[in-house]
């Protein structure tokens, strides 16, 4: 935070001899306190103008009211010109290496469960190892439970039908009658076995 002012040349000039402000005319502490700050012991440099020859904020506000005080035609503003807000460096205090290389792990870290994920289901086949013969394996046991999902359905829905044939002989006494209720139970016991196989197939997707 700025708290302090660079002295321009006009201010300069104004707080040497024979200028503007002269020690009769400026109050004794605030003329010693205004000539310590812009001292070359004080500023570090011998030239004036130099980035360090900085007047406190407070010291202005003195200068501000005892000018107002005179009520002369000198005013602050004008003392001012080519004068410049110093602002102070901001020095930024070394990072804990401790906590550098904890967020290094981290990213690490990160960065290797990022490419597990979209590596995952990418898979490498080695002739050497042997990964022909167990990938083929794991694409086999999906299709031999397709096919017998497909046996069982078949067997059911044909089951269905021969049972509601043979049953309904009790009865309807009529053959077209017996077999289009075998029909109709047949029907509805394979919408009922596509149902549990079309949510079964949602779930095993889902897992995927």
């Amino acid at each position: 935070m700025a708290s302090s002012l660079v002295a321009g040349e006009r201010l300069l000039c104004a707080l040497g001899p024979g200028g503007e402000l002269e020690p009769e005319k400026l109050p004794r502490k605030l003329r010693a306190e205004l000539e310590a700050v812009l001292s070359p012991k004080h500023a570090g440099a011998d030239r004036p103008g130099s980035p360090r020859c900085l007047i406190p904020f407070r010291l202005l506000r003195d200068l501000h009211q005892h000018l107002r005080e005179r009520d002369g035609t000198l005013y602050l503003h004008e003392l001012l010109e080519g004068s410049e807000i110093y602002l102070p460096e901001v020095v930024k205090p070394p990072r804990n290496p401790e906590l550098v290389a904890r967020l290094e792990k981290i990213k690490i870290q990160l960065a290797n469960e990022e490419y597990k994920r979209i590596t995952r289901n990418v898979t490498c086949q080695d002739p050497r190892h042997g990964g022909t013969l167990s990938d083929l394996g794991k694409q086999v046991r999906p299709v031999k439970a397709l096919i017998i999902t497909i046996f069982n359905f078949i067997v059911t829905v044909v089951a269905a039908f021969v049972c509601t044939y043979l049953g309904s002989q009790y009865i309807f006494t009529e053959m077209t009658s017996r077999v289009l209720a075998a029909l109709i139970v047949a029907s509805v016991v394979g919408l009922a076995e596509l149902y549990v196989m079309v949510r079964a197939m949602e779930g095993e997707l889902g897992e995927l």
